[in-house]
């Protein structure tokens, strides 16, 4: 069942010191913060005002002792299909990054990272679609739980480029990892747990309570020790060489961008969106194209 468009009774402006827009911010048990991307008629694209909010959430519940562990979902009928291709990505970014050639796939990077280096974890509830963008923003979570049957893939590789943040070989391995570059198609959740995208996947109905369940688990150990778990795990993931692998896929990212297929796109794309992502799509029949793509032109992203 989609979630509703959320609405909330607490004043952040006051109690986070902020006043957000774009996304909610609650906490129903003890200790678990949750946070919802909150534009679901858009299927939740993350622009740069969800992101600067976003971020400014993860860093209050990172520095606020009553929270041990925080949630992201979406609402609505998914968790995030990409970026905000209708907004400038260059303009209001959440965090200074040093502009020239790759400056947003090296910012979407650091921000990649920023969310792996906070103390406590930080869990993604993911449901429906969990396109481009969406992601790279649940691969960089320390826990992904899943709806069996939501859609996650990087369908930009069939007419932009690499992914931004090219975390694939690293999350699920050389042959699924080259199988998802080279056709842009997406994984059901039950896919994603078996290739180690996700953790484990449950009914959509279930979901919910389930991420719950696990959330408040992780809370029972003390933030001065979880955050030493994390690291431990991550440390090993330096050690091989995580870091300057992602970081090196910027230049990648970068470069398809001057490619004849990305420049017909591009061009494709500002005279009309949708259409651009419905054509990039049709031969494929998935995602806007597919039968069951539900494409209604309101869904400006990926």
């Amino acid at each position: 069942m989609p979630l509703p468009r959320q609405t909330s009774n607490l004043k952040p402006d006051r109690v986070w010191g902020m006043e957000y827009k774009t996304i909610i911010v609650d906490e129903l048990v003890a200790q678990v913060r949750r946070i919802t991307l909150n534009r679901p008629e858009k299927r939740n694209p993350l622009s740069n005002e969800l992101r600067t909010e976003l971020f400014h959430a993860l860093q209050d519940s990172d520095t606020d002792d009553g929270v041990r562990v925080t949630i992201i979902r979406g609402a609505g009928s998914c968790f995030s299909a990409g970026y905000d291709l209708q907004s400038n990505v260059a303009e209001g970014q959440p965090f200074y990054t040093a502009g020239g050639l790759a400056n947003w796939p090296r910012h979407v990077v650091e921000g990649f990272f920023h969310i792996w280096d906070l103390a406590k974890p930080v869990i993604a509830q993911v449901h429906g679609y969990c396109l481009a963008g969406g992601t790279e923003l649940a691969t960089a979570c320390d826990l992904v739980y899943v709806a069996q049957d939501a859609k996650i893939g990087y369908p930009v590789v069939r007419a932009i480029s690499p992914p931004d943040n090219q975390f694939y070989p690293w999350i699920v391995g050389l042959r699924r990892a080259m199988e998802l570059m080279l056709t842009g198609d997406h994984m059901s959740g039950v896919e994603a747990v078996e290739c180690g995208f996700a953790n484990r996947a449950f009914a959509e109905a279930e979901l919910e309570s389930q991420v719950l369940a696990i959330a408040q688990r992780v809370a029972m150990t003390p933030s001065d020790l979880q955050q030493i778990n994390k690291r431990a795990v991550h440390r090993q993931m330096d050690a091989m060489g995580i870091r300057a692998g992602i970081r090196a896929g910027t230049e990648m990212q970068q470069l398809a961008t001057f490619t004849a297929t990305t420049q017909a796109h591009l061009a494709d794309m500002r005279k009309g969106l949708t259409q651009a992502l419905s054509k990039r799509d049709q031969a494929y029949g998935d995602y806007r194209t597919g039968d069951q793509a539900g494409g209604s032109g309101k869904e400006p992203a990926q």
